[in-house]
């Protein structure tokens, strides 16, 4: 009889307690949830991420603000991310270097596998080459011209080793066989103003970054590498139209939650970005941040469950990275399905795919072979890479 009474009790403890502990979890935030960006301030990353921190502040009445944290491609500040609480209170804002930087360096701090838990693609960010309006190009051809009329005079900016505007511009390089150094920043905001200055005078950089100089007349688009021609940039042609239709660059941001954060604080956040989306471009995140997200994408990604990548990314494991986009001779050609899959579905699907570069990029015969991709190790490097 007392065991029956001492196991009533604590039942009946339990009921009393279970509405406290639902409340807790639906608390969430309260106190200011920070959004590390791991790019300088400037670039498309951090500008939307400063959009979407507004309009979840407003929505869910408590702060939400950026913390930039820059350096090695992005790995300082994913590393840090990785390493933060998984209570809902960090949440991180990346491109798709995220899941290029394995097959780049040969330790990251992070293992994109298993420190992270996805909470959705939000937007398509469009790569643009642009000029400083002293370089005499009209055209994308008149541009390749330049180039090789005066071979190692000229160099090019990008978003950072790594960044989908690095692996296009040797895209580019490669493909046409370009004397052309490459100039890595530490996002498109620095690679931006060192166009505008003339420092670097030809660069690809992120199209919702390099709209706003292109309109003022300080710096000149030549082509978008999209399929089709961009709102902000609607008088600029396409890679295809320039005649150059193997060249193309799908990117995208994404929002990563540390892995074990509640799946509760998950579906949460990812409810409330598919709604910012699904906004009018012109008064969404995207829409302000220049960025591209169609009705059909913001559909997309309220439809979507913030769950569903694992098994996309358990699938993605078994393949292959190439070991980086190099110089040298012996050049093999892979294609870009070959190089990092095809471009991400949304909602996390293709955090472990990668982003899609189209034409050929090069790879040194001499190399080891490409190898899968790394996973979590010892120490402050956390990640050696496998032979």
């Amino acid at each position: 009889m007392a065991l029956a009474r001492r196991r009533f009790l604590f039942l009946a403890g339990g009921a009393a307690a279970a509405p406290m502990l639902t409340w807790r979890a639906w608390a969430y935030p309260e106190r200011p949830v920070r959004m590390i960006v791991p790019l300088s301030a400037g670039g498309p990353t951090d500008v939307f991420a400063r959009l979407i921190a507004q309009k979840l502040s407003d929505s869910l009445g408590k702060q939400f603000y950026v913390e930039n944290i820059p350096g090695a491609g992005g790995n300082i500040g994913i590393g840090r991310a990785a390493q933060a609480a998984a209570d809902g209170y960090t949440i991180m804002v990346v491109a798709s270097s995220y899941v290029v930087n394995p097959s780049l360096y040969a330790t990251i701090p992070y293992d994109p596998y298993k420190d992270f838990k996805p909470i959705t693609i939000a937007v398509a960010n469009v790569v643009a080459l642009s000029v400083n309006p002293s370089v005499p190009a009209q055209t994308v051809d008149e541009l390749i011209a330049l180039i090789k009329a005066s071979p190692g005079k000229y160099s090019y900016a990008s978003a950072g080793t790594g960044q989908a505007s690095h692996l296009v511009g040797e895209t580019f390089r490669l493909t046409l066989v370009l004397d052309l150094v490459h100039v890595p920043f530490n996002g498109s905001g620095p690679a931006i103003a060192s166009m505008v200055a003339g420092h670097t005078p030809i660069g690809f950089t992120s199209s919702a970054t390099a709209a706003p100089q292109v309109k003022d007349g300080r710096l000149r688009a030549l082509a978008v590498m999209n399929r089709t021609r961009l709102p902000v940039l609607p008088d600029v042609p396409t890679m295809a139209e320039a005649g150059h239709g193997d060249i193309e660059c799908d990117d995208w941001l994404a929002l990563l939650a540390p892995a074990g954060t509640p799946r509760e604080i998950v579906k949460l956040i990812h409810r409330e970005v598919a709604n910012i989306i699904a906004q009018p471009s012109h008064e969404g995140a995207a829409g302000g941040a220049r960025l591209s997200a169609d009705r059909q994408h913001a559909r997309r990604i309220r439809g979507a469950n913030p769950h569903r990548h694992r098994q996309a990314r358990e699938n993605h494991r078994r393949r292959r990275h190439p070991r980086a986009v190099r110089n040298g001779g012996g050049r093999e050609t892979i294609t870009a399905s070959d190089k990092l899959g095809a471009p991400p579905p949304p909602c996390g699907e293709g955090l472990g795919v990668g982003v899609g570069v189209g034409g050929h990029v090069s790879r040194n015969n001499n190399d080891p072979p490409p190898h899968p991709s790394p996973t979590r190790g010892e120490g402050a490097d956390r990640v050696p890479r496998r032979a």
